[in-house]
Parts: structure tokens; sequence; C-alpha cells
């Protein structure tokens, strides 16, 4: 890929990634927002280092290089500096990620509905109005999934993460899967078998630990530990950056959005999704590789 698409947003820019000198080793976790990002990012630490008591820091030693709140030379100078294998997030589509060919990309998905509810969650536990014109508190007239539906998959809209955002994410991923170094996961199926994640992407690293060992590495990642450690899980844990750091870990669930859309909102959905995508592709999207039957 020659050619990378510009995504610029408010709040990121991927043209950061311009200050990077990827290694061959190097592990990069690109998601759309609320997707199981920080989730895949603690798998990816434990199963570094091995140490399931291992403080992730994932804002400082596995950064976002895409935010621009963060200075990117002092970003780059830390990513530089790092000796061990390194790993990093990105909330940039496949099509504007610079692809080196050893470099493992660890693309993560979830029914867009569902990272839509937690995004609106999500919104509301930050304590300055970033997305408050998306995402209002009170708002009966549905404001929110209309721009969901409405927004564009680039420009001023991308940090909002509209559905075409997410489309954008999960189709630029798809054409990216002729590489052996770019595999696909699923949140559904990350809670359906935790433990089969963990050997999955332990084989995607190249790493491989004792079955003990494993177990409480598998162990330290189930949601309710997170939940109860969330000042240590969370990103920027700890440092004010949530209003609270457990309320990041919200409910972990599939199928929150059942029961709070109408009839007409769910029909536009289903029109536009099935506008971007044959069945197949949607059905992994919303629901993982089980399907519809475990949905």
């Amino acid at each position: 890929m020659t050619h990378r698409q510009l995504y610029l947003g408010p709040l990121t820019d991927n043209r950061r990634w311009d200050r990077v000198t990827i290694r061959p080793d190097d592990v990069i976790v690109v998601t759309p927002p609320k997707c199981g990002t920080t989730w895949m990012q603690t798998i990816v630490a434990l199963l570094l280092s091995g140490d399931p008591e291992v403080e992730t820091e994932l804002s400082v030693k596995m950064p976002w290089v895409d935010i621009r709140i963060r200075d990117m030379s002092e970003v780059a100078d830390r990513l530089e500096a790092m000796t061990q294998r390194r790993s990093m997030k990105s909330h940039t589509p496949m099509d504007g990620l610079p692809l080196v060919d050893r470099a493992q990309y660890i693309c993560v998905f979830r029914h867009p509905l569902d990272a839509h509810f937690s995004f609106r969650t999500h919104a509301a536990n930050i304590p300055v109005p970033w997305f408050d014109h998306w995402y209002p508190q009170d708002d009966p007239d549905g404001i929110a999934f209309r721009r969901f539906l409405d927004g564009g998959p680039e420009g001023f809209d991308t940090d909002a993460m509209p559905l075409a955002h997410i489309l954008r994410h999960y189709t630029a991923a798809r054409a990216c899967l002729d590489r052996p170094n770019v595999s696909l996961f699923h949140y559904a199926d990350m809670k359906r078998d935790l433990a089969g994640t963990f050997a999955r992407v332990s084989e995607v690293l190249g790493i491989s630990h004792p079955d003990a060992v494993m177990a409480r590495l598998v162990q330290a990642a189930t949601f309710d530990h997170m939940k109860q450690n969330a000042a240590r899980y969370a990103p920027s844990g700890g440092k004010g950056f949530f209003r609270s750091d457990s309320a990041f870990f919200h409910s972990g669930t599939t199928g929150q959005w059942r029961g709070k859309l109408t009839q007409d909102e769910l029909s536009a959905y289903d029109a536009m999704m099935d506008a971007h995508l044959p069945p197949a592709d949607r059905d992994w999207l919303e629901n993982g590789a089980e399907g519809n039957a475990t949905a």
C-alpha cells in the first residue's frame, strides 16, 4: 500500500506516524474506538511480559500515536529509546497507516451498535466537552444516533466514530488480509473464549508461556479483574483523565443496544450496513466468528 489516506480529526492526525520508525517486531493494535482496544493492548502487554502483575501503563508504554494531545516529538523519542519489544495503538484505519512487512497489525472489531452505545458512555465519562455536540446528555430527539449514521469516515467526523468510520476500518483491514502480518479479532469472540484469544494472540506474536503462567495471564485480563483494578488498567488510570476509571470498563457486554432504538432507527442502520457489506461480512462484523447462532 503506497498511498496513505489522510485521517485528520479534531483530536487525531495520522501523519504523526511519519515520526515513528516502525521496527520489524513491533505490535500495532488497530481498532475503531470502544471495540476492545484496551483489552487487546492488555493481552499483548501480558503476553510480552509473561507477568500477570505487570504495570501496563498503556498510555506511556504502548502509546496511542495518532492523538494530538501528546507532543509527538516526546512520543517519538520515547518509542525510539525503548529497548524491549514495542507495542502501539491506533484508531486510524489500515489504509492510513504505514505498513511494514514483519510488524504485526492486530485489528479488533465489535458490533457497531455496541461500539456506538459504549462510545456514548465513554463520552460522558470524559471531563472535557470534546463530544458534547455529537453525544448530548439529554437527547430526546435521537441526535446522537442520527449523527452516527450520517457522519463521514474521515475529516471532522472521524473522532466521533460514526458508522462510516467503522465500516472504513473494516474494509481497509479486510483489504490487508493477504498480508501474513495482519490479523482480525472480534470482541464477541474474545468474550466467548478469552483463553482461545490468548492462544491465538500468542501465536501471532510468536510467544509461548507454560500453561500455568498462561492461566494466570488470562485471569488478569478478565473483565471483572480489569474493572476491579481500573486505576491500573484504564488508559492514564489514576491520573484524572476520566471522571471514573471504573466507568471506563462500563459493562463489557454485547447486545447493549437492544431495546434502545426505534424501528425506524434500526431500519436506517440495516440499510446502511446492507449497502456497504455483503451478508457474510456484515455477519462477522456484528457477531464474530460464531455468527448469528450466538448473537
